[in-house]
């Protein structure tokens, strides 16, 4: 285990002196595409292994073991690797054929069509839109050599890794905005536990970012796969979408890390489909997401909705594809913020009229502040509802800021441990008063349909005033100037629409 220790230290050590790297964004995004060919190519091994007639998506020269790998320090480097990996490596990833000077085909872009194997296709949909920032090709050739010398292909080295790989998403927080960060391991795995997975249910996260909640899910139905058949099922037990190059490269080596040979995760934005269209087989019997909120979509996005659903605000247009999109008696844990809760603008009513109305919210979790810190102190929930009655309770539980805590922070974040109270009360749900305040309590739906479908219960009864650092106040001020623009976009179209031709 000696590489693995020092992995990400290293590399960073080696980028900081590249001229062509500005941020930590770009280092793992740097990292990210050596990664999934490394990842990729050990793969290739196994399906080798198993597979008498296998060939590869990837020509020969472009494959990792015949440029990267090197024996006796004697691989390309300089200018000559950056060259190839500029001028070959990506473009042939991209689907660009190489060329000799007078038209003849060197070495083949890679190209799918609908008969290629999934396990084929990431390799072109993983480097769409993949760049190689580094200008000094000994140092591009010094962070190969350190992913190169990881050994994949032992059990022990590649589950090691699998933690390392953890940290480097974790350090995507750093670049989140308008509502895309990294969600907890604790929070995911949390989820995932009290969904109880059951082998041949399919989990679905149609905004998957670098495959938290996937991961999740696997974790807790491993423990439940015991013959060859419930391998099968597990392997084809995840889907995921999502819209961001980036991220979706991560995930997609996150699911081969975690030994999905065919990872079903597809690039592209969940909302671009008439929800109204979605057939049985669009539909999954778990949905685990924490959606993209505080951000806007393009006014046509809405056309895809039903009017009366039609909102400017992402999360409120991925809650509607997740109720269009699980299946009868499936099951949901979904991540909201507060903003979902009380909102009371018709869209927000009327999505949790749906809600309600043909789902059973069973329990709603109220998560302290600062879960996602440093990055946002947006204050969020947890909803878990079932695809089988129409509501006729809801339980509302607040999960406090531990003992000791006042707040969350990169340093001391949110722990798996954390979620024990709320953990106990799940089996056997009871009101807790605290302070003449409900800490956990049952509502029914007579009661939530008084409020209008306010559903800001059980919440925190006392807010401390918060100094936050310039940055924390500037990006937090821009969250909820975004989820505000997207109300005011709304009202504004419902203006027009009354004032019709009118000037």
């Amino acid at each position: 285990m000696s590489n693995i220790s020092g992995f990400v230290k290293k590399i960073r050590d080696i980028m900081r002196n590249d001229a062509g790297i500005n941020g930590d964004a770009q280092r793992i995004e740097q990292i990210a595409w050596m990664l999934f060919l490394k990842v990729y190519d050990s793969k290739e091994y196994d399906w080798e292994f198993n597979e008498d007639d296998y060939t590869s998506i990837i020509p020969e020269p472009c494959r990792w073991r015949n440029w990267a790998h090197e024996e006796s320090g004697k691989g390309m480097t300089g200018e000559a690797l950056l060259n190839f990996v500029n001028n070959t490596v990506f473009p042939v990833l991209k689907g660009v054929d190489i060329k000799d000077s007078i038209g003849n085909i060197l070495i083949p872009g890679v190209q799918v069509d609908p008969s290629t194997p999934p396990k084929k296709q990431i390799v072109k949909s993983t480097f769409e839109d993949a760049n190689n920032y580094m200008k000094d090709g000994v140092l591009l050739r010094q962070i190969i050599n350190v992913i190169d010398d990881l050994d994949l292909s032992d059990y022990e080295e590649s589950h090691a890794f699998g933690e390392i790989y953890e940290s480097i998403l974790r350090e995507l927080q750093s670049a989140g905005s308008a509502g895309e960060f990294y969600t907890p391991r604790p929070v995911t795995d949390f989820m995932a536990k009290m969904i109880q997975p059951k082998i041949g249910e399919r989990c679905a996260d149609f905004a998957c970012g670098t495959g938290g909640f996937l991961t999740s899910w696997l974790k807790e139905l491993d423990k439940v796969k015991k013959t060859t058949d419930d391998v099968e099922l597990y392997n084809n037990s995840i889907y995921g979408r999502e819209k961001k190059q980036f991220p979706y490269m991560l995930c997609v080596t996150n699911m081969l890390l975690h030994d999905i040979d065919i990872p079903k995760i597809e690039h592209g934005n969940s909302l671009l489909y008439n929800v109204l269209d979605y057939t049985e087989k669009d539909k999954f019997e778990v949905i685990l997401m924490n959606p993209p909120y505080g951000g806007n979509e393009k006014s046509d996005v809405k056309n895809h909705f039903p009017d009366d659903l039609a909102s400017s605000e992402t999360a409120d247009l991925f809650m509607s594809v997740i109720m269009y999109r699980l299946k009868e008696k499936g099951r949901a844990a979904v991540i909201l913020p507060d903003g979902f809760l009380f909102g009371k603008d018709a869209t927000k009513v009327a999505i949790k009229k749906k809600l309600f109305s043909e789902f059973n919210v069973h329990t709603i979790i109220r998560m302290p502040h600062d879960v996602f810190a440093p990055y946002t102190n947006i204050t969020t929930n947890i909803l878990f509802f079932e695809k089988t009655k129409p509501t006729k309770e809801t339980w509302f539980y607040r999960l406090d800021m531990p003992d000791g805590y006042k707040h969350f922070s990169k340093t001391r974040p949110m722990l798996e441990e954390h979620f024990t109270p709320v953990e106990n009360w799940w089996n056997n749900k009871e009101e807790i008063i605290v302070e003449d305040s409900p800490k956990s309590k049952k509502y029914s739906i007579e009661e939530i349909i008084a409020r209008n479908y306010d559903i800001d219960l059980c919440g925190f009864p006392h807010k401390e005033e918060e100094i936050l650092a310039p940055q924390d106040l500037i990006r937090t001020y821009r969250e909820k100037r975004a989820s505000l623009d997207a109300d005011i976009d709304r009202v504004l179209t419902e203006i027009m629409t009354l004032l019709g031709n009118e000037e």
